[in-house]
């Protein structure tokens, strides 16, 4: 009998989670696993606005495929993938083609731009390791230059961060951190520099309790940042953000601006076919799309609806992990000629948003709210707990975040 061949798309949470669980429960002839990414690692897209701020260097956000995948297991290849064929069991890739008997999609997330003029262009998004050493080496870029012109230029001083959202608030945060450090670096009055967090939703953190949103705030603003609330962003421009607030427009003079205020699903996805909407594809209970049993779709690319509130739950590393181990264990079943598959609900345990190295906020346990340290260690212990999961001890050891008390 011929051994399946299971294709895992991308390396991001619920794809290297997804390869590790496989390579632990299928023995050798029970199929072929391979995974496939363009890079020789997996990064930690929660802690992408740490290295983008310069708080972490970004050598400790990636973790090499092959520490935590066993490539006699598992077949590791670097490609990029160009075209997904699902009427054809195929992946097309940059140099070459897989056939499949079961594809797992998890391609990640792009940044949506909603149309406003210039900003893709002109404004940096945090989107993976390389775009986030691109902002931090320009932030430092403009600090160094600030004080080298006859004429100080005040564009290179204002820090302009779109959206305050969860990815929003936590680069504030970061920045708030590293910016006085930068000034002392580079003989720059702490004075000078603005941190401006723009922001169109009456509130920031739209979703969490306002007890602790208001906290978050507080404890930005008194390390200098300002928020611009319900303001609509309106252009970028390579010197200048344009918002409207109250219908009356107002312009930062700013040559950076980090957009951190919207993603959609991998337009691959959409492309293939699939029933999208912004690149996420409603799934059934077992993550399959409509109409191809033999596929499933794990992390930003699948759009899973919370019949309590009646919306899609937000992509997050949380729930991508809880997909990609379902996922692995459905697979399983499958292989084992089982065709009962499990359905998936996700178990939310809470969700933490840091601010900065000792500050945070959180909800966790059945709405136990935390504030500062306790939330802040809370975060490091959830991050742990997935390096736990992804390659046990010595990856904790190796890339964990073992410090609680900075």
């Amino acid at each position: 009998m011929k051994k399946p061949n299971i294709v895992i798309l991308g390396a991001g949470y619920g794809g290297i989670m997804t390869a590790v669980k496989l390579q632990k429960s299928l023995g050798a002839n029970d199929a072929n696993v391979t995974l496939v990414n363009k890079h020789n690692y997996h990064y930690q897209t929660t802690w992408l606005h740490e290295n983008a701020a310069g708080t972490l260097h970004h050598d400790r956000t990636r973790i090499q495929i092959k520490d935590v995948v066993n490539t006699s297991k598992v077949n590791f290849v670097q490609d990029t993938v160009t075209e997904i064929k699902p009427d054809e069991k195929k992946v097309y890739l940059e140099n070459g083609d897989l056939s499949y008997d079961y594809l797992v999609i998890g391609l990640g997330f792009e940044a949506a731009t909603f149309g406003i003029p210039g900003l893709e262009e002109h404004a940096y998004m945090i989107n993976n390791i390389n775009s986030a050493r691109l902002i931090r080496q320009h932030i430092e870029y403009n600090f160094a230059k600030y004080n080298n012109e006859a004429e100080r230029n005040q564009e290179r001083l204002n820090i302009v961060v779109g959206g305050a959202g969860f990815t929003g608030i936590e680069f504030v945060g970061e920045l708030a951190n590293r910016v006085p450090e930068l000034c002392k670096e580079y003989d720059v009055p702490r004075e000078n520099v603005r941190i401006i967090n723009v922001e169109a939703a009456p509130t920031a953190l739209p979703g969490f309790d306002p007890a602790l949103v208001e906290y978050a705030m507080n404890s930005l603003e008194a390390r200098g940042v300002e928020f611009k609330i319900g303001a609509m962003i309106k252009e970028v421009t390579p010197h200048k953000l344009v918002f409207e607030k109250d219908e009356q427009r107002e312009e930062i003079p700013t040559n950076t601006v980090v957009w951190a205020a919207g993603v959609r699903g991998n337009s691959l996805v959409e492309k293939a076919g699939f029933e999208s909407n912004r690149g996420r594809t409603p799934v059934s209970d077992e993550l399959r799309p409509n109409g191809y049993d033999d596929v499933f779709i794990v992390g930003d690319c699948a759009l899973i609806m919370n019949e309590e509130s009646g919306r899609p739950y937000p992509p997050t590393a949380q729930i991508a992990i809880q997909q990609a181990e379902h996922t692995a264990a459905n697979l399983k079943r499958l292989i084992n000629g089982d065709g009962h598959l499990e359905p998936f609900t996700p178990d939310l345990k809470g969700t933490v948003a840091s601010l900065g190295h000792d500050d945070a906020i959180g909800v966790v346990f059945d709405d136990k709210k935390l504030f500062g340290w306790s939330a802040s260690a809370m975060k490091k212990v959830i991050d742990n707990r997935y390096l736990l999961k992804l390659g046990g001890l010595p990856l904790v050891l190796k890339k964990g975040k073992l410090n609680f008390f900075h």
